[in-house]
């Protein structure tokens, strides 16, 4: 017994950690053909970030949550600690400030696996293969739009349905926060308040931390405002004092709200002023997108401007990013065990050697058979095969 379970063990993957078979992996191929080339056509270049780096390098400015994310080990030939990458969009922002060094607007996207310590419940897997874009040099609205639109597209390319999105803005919190004069650890408290929207407990802490009547309502309102366009103005009137900041975030959801009813009619909306994802590195527009039957987000985005400062040069920065493990597994397409081919004969007869190449160059799978193998045809899973003909060798059916 103790043998069997020892042989089973050297089969078995860790925790959170899959492989895909031919079909699956023939799937993920050609969604991430499909989607790098659509980018290419929105004017995003393609970049391949390291594996792994050095740690202090690859969690500048990211926060504690990707800390603890990330696989972390010693460089045994400079003696630094390192860490394979658990996000790609630090590394993206570090590609743009550093090695690209340009004024104008920046363009990239990428597509790569990602390794974290655990699930942290949005990738539904421990290895997610993130895709993602990002847009450097615009700190308008409009690029806001673009990046918002890029992840309905992808989202629409991996065949999900129905897709309605919550959108919010960090900076209505934290310039509250910055009023209020809090310390870091309240907060953290009344930010993990606001997110599961916990009035009774929002308003303890808020008794407890001694603010100001105005600042109580106004913290207080953002866990109950949520809704359509409608809440918009009613956060307008409920917030009208509290500052220019606050104003200033208020108006760009109203002018994004905007531009998504011109360029996206009919896309449902959340719109959230406690919503706060990515709250720890986000400075603007926050979005996730989410579908009917599953409770978690499926892609997110939001601006994180001048997080490149810290690899010396601050640029506005918008992105988005997702898994296509997560996509694939909730998406409307499937994988096909049955891919058009056509099984050759193992004859060394040069016509035949010949038409192979042939068929090849036009985009045919050719499955060659190997001296005394078992099975034919319909083995090899082929559809056709080659048969030699009076005119020379031809496709046939099974």
């Amino acid at each position: 017994m103790a043998q069997d379970i020892n042989k089973l063990a050297k089969w078995m993957l860790p925790e959170g950690i899959e492989e895909a078979l031919p079909a699956q992996s023939g799937l993920i191929e050609q969604l991430r053909r499909r989607l790098l080339d659509y980018y290419h056509s929105c004017g995003y270049d393609l970049v391949m970030t390291p594996f792994i780096e050095y740690l202090d390098v690859l969690l500048a400015g990211s926060g504690k949550e990707l800390d603890s994310q990330t696989f972390k080990l010693i460089d045994p030939q400079s003696g630094r600690q390192m860490g394979v990458r658990a996000d790609m969009t630090l590394q993206a922002a570090r590609i743009d400030a550093h090695q690209i060094r340009k004024d104008d607007p920046v363009r990239l996207c990428y597509l790569g696996t990602v390794l974290r310590t655990v699930n942290d419940g949005f990738a539904g897997s421990r290895a997610p293969l993130q895709i993602g874009a990002e847009l450097y040099g615009h700190a308008g609205v409009e690029s806001d739009l673009e990046i918002l639109e890029l992840m309905l597209e992808t989202l629409s390319l991996t065949g999900m349905q129905e897709v309605h999105i919550d959108l919010g803005h960090v900076g209505i919190f934290r310039s509250l926060a910055r009023q209020a004069g809090l310390q870091d650890a309240d907060e953290q408290l009344l930010f993990d308040a606001l997110q599961r929207k916990a009035i009774p407990e929002i308003g303890t802490l808020l008794e407890t931390l001694g603010l100001d009547d105005s600042m109580v309502k106004w913290f207080t309102a953002l866990a109950d405002l949520n809704g359509g366009t409608e809440t918009l103005q009613r956060a307008q009137k409920i917030l009208s004092g509290a500052g220019a900041e606050v104003i200033a975030a208020l108006d760009e959801m109203i002018n994004i709200s905007g531009l998504i009813e011109q360029r996206l009619p009919g896309l449902p909306v959340h719109y959230d002023l406690a919503e706060l994802r990515g709250y720890s590195y986000q400075t603007g527009l926050v979005f996730a997108a989410f579908v009917p039957g599953y409770g978690q987000e499926i892609a997110r985005g939001g601006r994180y401007d001048d997080i490149g400062s810290i690899f010396g040069r601050a640029r506005p920065a918008i992105g988005f990013s997702a898994d296509m493990k997560t996509l694939i597994h909730l998406s409307s397409i499937t994988a096909d065990d049955k891919v058009p081919a056509i099984f050759a004969p193992a004859d060394q007869d040069q016509e035949l050697r010949e038409k192979v190449t042939e068929l090849r160059k036009a985009g045919e799978r050719v499955v060659i058979a190997l001296p005394g193998q078992a099975g034919g045809a319909a083995e090899m899973n082929c559809d056709r095969k080659l048969s030699k003909q009076a005119d020379g060798w031809q496709v046939t059916p099974v």
